[in-house]
């Protein structure tokens, strides 16, 4: 199986620490890191990785508005196997995750794992109260995702000028007519990113919402509710709403035994999660309407992801449940 992992940074922060993942992981599956760092960082890098990974830049005859997409179609293009793995530079899988998703793909074009986050300070319980919402409502969008190769190939790869990469490589595999394995069951885990970077994320992560028309009317929902409550002097109906929310968010802890990964607390982030969304879903709207689209490095994206395909695919989403589905 081969693990490719696109990268683009602006320090040598955590350097050793993903030095060392790299070292453990290449022992166990063909390892590309496709770097779009600068020139020195990629120096550093090479340097730091001789012998252990195949490290490459992105294609130049790449083009596209979201550097993540151009590195993982070049690392997949250039992968040796028929399974591959996807990750962001801050996931860590173990020897389990690795063999779950190895024999996942033995059935399925594409596999959506589920993130949960280790260490888990005050910004990574926070977020993890959007995970658990998505968890009770359907499946999470992870940092990581694994894929037939042939499958990705023979589809054309994805649309590299969107945000939210993730939902639109999965709905490219769904309008391919692929299937995908969705296991609320395999856990693997992600490093939180630092305080500063969490703050900065939260527009931008409200505008993959565009993409999505209910969950971005149901954002926009949340203050307007909020402002009717707090006139007609209803306290209750607001402890009423968050005691709802904390409930769903802790069906999705409960599901597929997410206890083990995610501590009682994080389901009590939830309406706390959905505030910070309906504050960011408006600013989302504004800065389509107003701006033309979200900041992504130096330039701005307009488009959160393609919209659904009119012709829904044919072949079914697995979810795996049983045990027996595991082995």
């Amino acid at each position: 199986m081969a693990y490719v992992l696109p990268l683009r940074r602006h320090t040598d922060t955590g350097l050793a620490e993903l030095t060392d993942y790299l070292r453990w992981l290449a022992g166990r599956v063909d390892v590309l890191v496709v770097d779009g760092s600068a020139p020195a960082l990629f120096a550093r890098h090479a340097q730091a990785w001789r012998g252990l990974v195949r490290h490459l830049p992105p294609d130049p005859a790449d083009r596209g508005l979201n550097g993540k997409v151009i590195g993982v179609c070049t690392g997949v293009r250039a992968a040796d196997h028929e399974h591959v793995v996807i990750a962001d530079d801050d996931v860590r899988y173990d020897d389990a995750g690795l063999i779950a998703v190895h024999r996942l793909l033995g059935r399925a074009d594409l596999v959506r794992p589920q993130n949960y986050f280790d260490p888990l300070p005050w910004h990574a319980w926070w977020d993890t109260g959007r995970t658990l919402l998505n968890r009770a409502l359907g499946a999470d969008y992870p940092g990581t995702l694994a894929v037939r190769r042939s499958t990705f190939l023979a589809m054309g790869e994805y649309d590299p000028d969107v945000l939210f990469e993730n939902l639109e490589l999965i709905r490219t595999v769904r309008a391919y007519d692929g299937t995908e394995a969705a296991p609320a069951w395999l856990y693997v885990r992600r490093l939180p990113p630092d305080a500063a970077h969490f703050r900065g994320q939260r527009v931008r992560q409200a505008y993959d919402d565009l993409a999505q028309p209910a969950r971005l009317l149901t954002a926009l929902a949340v203050l307007p509710a909020l402002a009717v409550a707090v006139t007609a002097r209803r306290p209750a109906l607001l402890l009423g709403a968050a005691a709802g929310v904390v409930a769903l968010a802790e069906t999705g802890r409960r599901r597929a035994g997410g206890g083990r990964v995610f501590p009682p607390t994080t389901a009590l982030a939830a309406p706390l999660w959905l505030l910070e969304r309906g504050v960011c879903g408006w600013l989302a709207v504004a800065q389509r309407v107003l701006l033309g689209g979200v900041r992504y490095g130096d330039t701005r994206i307009r488009r959160a992801a393609n919209p659904v395909p009119r012709t829904p695919p044919t072949r079914a989403i697995l979810h795996f449940r049983s045990g027996q589905d595991r082995s």
